[in-house]
């Protein structure tokens, strides 16, 4: 009960605070297609229009071919990505129909740590991914993809919270274990394929990108600008919540433990002395000074002036002072 109404009111602060423009940080960008530099020279694809005219498209022939990102920039891409737990798949495309092809695949050896894959045959996307405990997992999307037809495909995933929109229309959500991106050195990036001879994707891709950061489809779609927290922003919220009774616990427990000191400093007697002429008197001790009757009270010398008989002196003598 207390997590939903945290997760309520998070969404209304989160709401009314959250104004999206549509740039990218670049240091959160990977832009997969500016970075493999492909061209006329790439054997197995070639330059041709695209769903807009902003950025370049490429056709993935149905010939051999070997697209995949060199070791440094492969490199570059999973220091973006490593270990990270919020980010986005955006791809532009139009997949030839019935054809069942990888989009882009990061695997070592065996391991697919994240591969997203259309299948003409079974009319479905496909998700496949390494979790936190090394399991392989598969999370599979009932959706006709392979059709000819040009579509915007954005994966976002949060924690182990997964959202597929198409045309930017939410198609599925879904709780999951969450993925690992502990990526080990000698981990590929392969584009439009899984290796050298399997998974062709065949068609045209454009605008292929991975945002990490939360429901990076915003950058696809403006229009769904986000109104909520994503899974991860809340369980971080209910951390820092964690934390903060954590620390007011033991705040209230010194302040207990102070006040229980007080109390028994209030309760002890401490006897108060008073300095005179180098003597010192103790509380409520009297003494004679001159003409005058002290008193040590509370700290205080408080003294009463007496009244002294008159002198007895002899005939023909004077007062001495």
């Amino acid at each position: 009960m207390e997590s939903r109404v945290l997760l309520r009111t998070f969404c209304l602060i989160f709401g009314l605070g959250a104004v999206w423009g549509l740039g990218v940080d670049p240091s959160l960008q990977i832009d997969v297609l500016t970075e493999l530099e492909l061209g006329e020279s790439t054997t197995g694809v070639r330059q041709v229009p695209g769903l807009h005219n902003g950025t370049k498209a490429f056709l993935f022939q149905d010939t051999p071919r070997s697209i995949k990102a060199s070791t440094a920039t492969a490199e570059q891409f999973f220091q973006k990505l490593r270990n990270k737990h919020e980010f986005t798949i955006l791809v532009t495309l139009k997949q030839t129909h019935l054809n069942s092809g990888v989009i882009l695949s990061i695997h070592h050896l065996d391991h697919r740590y994240l591969e997203l894959e259309s299948s003409g045959h079974r009319n479905e996307v496909r998700l496949h991914y390494r979790s936190g405990s090394h399991r392989p997992h598969t999370e599979v999307f009932p959706y006709i993809l392979a059709d000819d037809k040009w579509h915007k495909l954005s994966l976002a995933i949060s924690a182990s919270h997964l959202i597929l929109h198409i045309d930017c229309n939410k198609i599925y959500e879904r709780v999951v274990e969450k993925p690992s991106t502990d990526l080990p050195l000698g981990t590929t990036f392969w584009l439009g394929q899984r290796n050298n001879a399997h998974g062709y994707f065949k068609g045209i891709m454009q605008d292929v990108q991975l945002l990490v950061m939360p429901q990076g489809f915003i950058a696809q779609c403006p229009d769904l600008n986000r109104t909520c927290p994503t899974c991860n922003d809340f369980h971080g919220l209910v951390q820092k919540i964690m934390e903060l009774q954590d620390i007011l616990a033991k705040t209230s427990a010194k302040l207990s433990r102070a006040e229980q000191r007080m109390n028994r400093l209030d309760q002890c007697y401490c006897e108060r002395t008073c300095t005179m002429k180098g003597t010192t008197y103790r509380e409520f001790e009297s003494w004679i000074d001159g003409c005058k009757n002290c008193t040590c009270l509370n700290g205080t010398i408080q003294c009463e002036t007496l009244i002294c008989p008159n002198p007895d002196c002899p005939l023909k003598s004077a007062l001495a002072y």
